[in-house]
């Protein structure tokens, strides 16, 4: 005979699954913490005057992990290297900081992508393909579209 409030074991077995599928549901969410998850927006390629161009783009990490913006690669030119802009001088680095749940800003004045050697000059309008590279997340591929050499987001 069964006592009242007494589990049966249809129900012990339930209640065993179901923790089972909670611990597993923090697990991939732990998972998610603990790990860069980054998006790009903003991206744009003011009109190059020379053979040179600048790229600007905003990396945003929603993950629980900082990551690094480590190197740039396009078909325009064989070297794209990053720089950031202190006290008005130019210098270039070898990677930026992406913090946890943060952003890394590339825009005018500040830090940015610098194309050398442009193997041809793109028009305004046309798409520049460029793949960001990170320390720990899986390359990205951008098109940065080509705006007026004035072209300033803050100001449109």
């Amino acid at each position: 005979m069964r006592r009242r409030g007494a589990p049966t074991a249809a129900a012990a077995a339930l209640a065993s699954l179901l923790s089972v599928v909670a611990l597993a549901g923090c697990s991939s969410a732990d998972a998610t913490e603990d790990t860069p998850q980054l998006k790009v927006t903003g991206a744009f390629m003011p009109q190059p005057v020379s053979d040179m161009a600048s790229g600007f783009l905003t990396v945003t990490n929603s993950g629980g992990a900082a990551d690094k913006l480590t190197s740039v690669t396009s078909d325009i030119s064989d070297e794209v290297t990053i720089h950031e802009t202190k006290d008005q001088k130019m210098r270039q680095v070898k990677s930026f900081d992406i913090p946890a749940g943060g952003e890394l800003s590339l825009a005018r004045g500040g830090s940015h992508l610098m194309f050398m050697g442009l193997k041809t000059k793109p028009e305004q309008g046309q798409r520049i393909s460029v793949e960001l590279h990170f320390e720990k997340t899986d390359p990205i591929k951008v098109d940065l579209p080509v705006k007026e050499t004035t072209y300033n987001p803050t100001q449109h």
